[in-house]
């Protein structure tokens, strides 16, 4: 049996608050709300979620702060709200860890919809199609990654684009062939952030990078050691 996912609502609007709990518990999740920073971490501590949705406008403490704290210690999928739609500000809610980011007032079933990508990223699958590069190993199935047999944490944006390049290792994908094919339609500059953020993952020396190369006027390749 499958559990419920259960999912920690954070939000100071006490009306989007309420809303937002009944409408996902309609739609069989679990939910607990917090109101502010504070009282999310205080939750944390004692219950395990699956996914937050983050304000970014919280009383205490801004939402992409909170991320970035959060982002030290816990890999926990974290889906932004904000009421600032310009894409610098997406940008950086991608440059902190969220996995993705969405823009008030939005549909309800725009939100499931979201909640439900990132969700599947950590179902088991029986898939088992990997591509190994260095010390990595990626599963094309479940978008895992790990180190000499160690999980690294992706986010969901970070995961979809590792998957673009890892499915057909060695050839140079243009960065508007990724935009067009990832979460991150239309944002050229979206994608040299998630490579910036893989590097940091993948490399010894993101500068010098060895696994997720640049290749100049074509696009980004994953040097890897097989093909699925």
């Amino acid at each position: 049996m499958v559990a419920t996912p259960h999912i920690l609502v954070v939000d100071d609007d006490p009306r989007l608050l309420d809303l937002l709990h009944r409408y996902l518990r309609q739609n069989n999740y679990l939910v607990t709300t917090a109101i502010d920073a504070r009282q999310a971490r205080l939750h944390m501590q004692h219950m395990a979620f699956d996914l937050m949705v983050l304000d970014v406008m919280l009383p205490d403490q801004n939402g992409m702060q909170l991320t970035k704290e959060l982002r030290r210690t816990d890999d926990i999928p974290i889906l932004l709200l904000t009421a600032r739609g310009e894409a610098e500000d997406r940008i950086a809610g991608l440059e902190v860890g969220a996995d993705d980011y969405l823009v008030k007032p939005f549909e309800p079933r725009e939100l499931l919809l979201r909640i439900a990508m990132i969700l599947r990223r950590r179902q088991p699958t029986p898939e088992t199609s990997y591509v190994t590069f260095g010390p990595f190993s990626f599963n094309l199935a479940t978008q895992e990654l790990t180190s000499n047999g160690e999980a690294i944490y992706l986010t969901s944006g970070e995961a979809s684009l590792l998957k673009l390049l890892a499915t057909e290792p060695g050839k140079s994908i243009s960065r508007a062939e990724l935009s067009a094919r990832s979460n991150f339609a239309g944002s050229d500059r979206a994608i040299d952030v998630q490579i910036v953020r893989l590097r940091r993952k993948l490399e010894e020396d993101p500068r010098q990078p060895r696994y997720l190369l640049t290749m100049r006027g074509e696009g980004y390749v994953l040097r890897a050691a097989n093909a699925p």
